[in-house]
């Protein structure tokens, strides 16, 4: 099985990635594990830290000579912001006195729940760790399943569909969703440069009255056959497993698959996408069956059908304010103002980007659960006779 782990903090020395279950022979693009670093770190609304941060990975095993070696890949990601830091957040005990308490939860913030849970007077060590700076060390991890999968003909990508009350309002060809990827300079995020300017304005308006705007993004797979998830067990369902994956992101309140939103409220014979049979040569790439529509988000009964998998991540606004909300003070239980560290105005992109990890790890550990193969060439091997068996169905 495919597993990662992730471990360090904001303000820490670095952030540690663990990645385990990728099978032997699989190429380790190293700039392209900076590039997707460098992605996460981008978009209109990022906060200071961003200057400061340089994100590399530097991988310490399971890789030699460009390629996984099937054990383990273990990885580190400094954190330059450590040397401001290194007095404040000391492993040993150090001096009391340099400790910066977050002395007034922030609501919408780990802060509270986290102090009662772990007995802190303050919440400095739950902020640590609830940053979403953690998903720099899942954005790590999820390239080299984005590598993996990349060997299959899968990809993932990722695009920005809404950012406050501004959305997109029209479906995004993979071919759009793709260049995205491959842009310089990343704004929004978004396949329409008209929108994008209306999302900006969202960023601007919340940039000038101290507040902060979430919205919505987009995860795409192309290029995933049908048979991967299963609806025997409810815990191996693909669509399952993917709303799990993405709600553990830090800020994301709500997932959606497909069109799950407004199919509550439509008639089924306008949200379920009928079913052809095409001559050779046609059909959704793998089967001659076919479809002219794909509200169902590429999954059907946990188990993907051949078609583009759609998947959205709901991000609630930064809770950090630089106007506070009222709050109460940890040390008198008097009212006051929550605390304010340095923080963005909107990450949705970023988010993104970070969704992208996430769907590509539950999608390579499925394909791997699937298709076996201590090797690359096993994989392949296993993955190309399957491919065989449903394209002759």
């Amino acid at each position: 099985m495919l597993r990662f782990s992730t471990a360090g903090e904001s303000h820490g020395e670095a952030l540690v990635a663990l990645v385990s279950g990728l099978p032997a022979g699989v190429p380790v693009d190293q700039e392209y594990l900076s590039r997707e670093l460098w992605r996460r770190q981008q978009g209109y609304g990022r906060g200071g830290r961003m200057r400061i941060e340089k994100d590399a990975a530097h991988i310490l095993s399971g890789v030699r000579h460009g390629k996984t070696i099937g054990s383990p890949v273990a990885m580190t990601l400094a954190n330059n912001d450590w040397k401001n830091w290194e007095e404040i957040l000391p492993v040993s005990e150090g001096d009391a006195e340099k400790h910066k308490a977050v002395a007034s939860p922030r609501p919408g913030h780990a802060d509270l729940p986290g102090a009662l849970k772990y007995d802190f007077k303050d919440a400095r060590y739950i902020l640590e760790r609830a940053s979403a700076r953690e998903s720099a060390a899942r954005v790590a991890c999820g390239a080299l399943a984005q590598m993996l999968l990349r060997e299959l003909g899968i990809e993932v990508a990722s695009h920005v569909i809404r950012v406050g009350t501004e959305e997109l309002g029209r479906d995004a060809s993979f071919e759009e969703i793709r260049t995205i990827r491959e842009r310089e300079t990343v704004l929004l995020a978004c396949v329409d440069p008209e929108a994008e300017a209306r999302m900006k304005s969202q960023v601007d308006q919340a940039l000038r009255t101290g507040d902060t705007v979430g919205g919505v993004f987009e995860v795409v797979v192309h290029g995933l056959p049908p048979g991967v998830g299963t609806h025997v067990n409810w815990d191996e369902r693909l669509d399952g497993l993917l709303a799990q994956a993405l709600m553990s992101l830090q800020a994301v309140k709500a997932v959606e698959l497909g069109r799950g939103v407004t199919a509550a409220s439509t008639p089924g014979s306008q949200v379920h996408d009928a079913i052809a049979y095409a001559e050779e040569g046609s059909g959704d790439g793998f089967t001659r069956f076919t479809r002219e529509r794909n509200n169902a988000g590429g999954i059907e009964g946990g188990i993907s059908n051949g078609q583009d998998l759609v998947v959205r991540g709901y991000l609630k606004p930064i809770s950090t304010l630089r106007r506070p909300l009222p709050s109460v003070s940890f040390d008198t239980r008097e009212e006051t103002k929550a605390a304010y560290e340095r923080s963005d105005v909107c990450v949705v992109p970023a988010a993104g980007v970070a969704g992208e990890a996430m769907v590509a790890l539950t999608v390579a550990r499925l394909v791997i659960d699937k298709f076996g193969g201590d090797s690359l060439r096993e994989l392949k091997r296993n993955f190309d006779s399957y491919k065989d068996q449903i394209r002759n169905f």
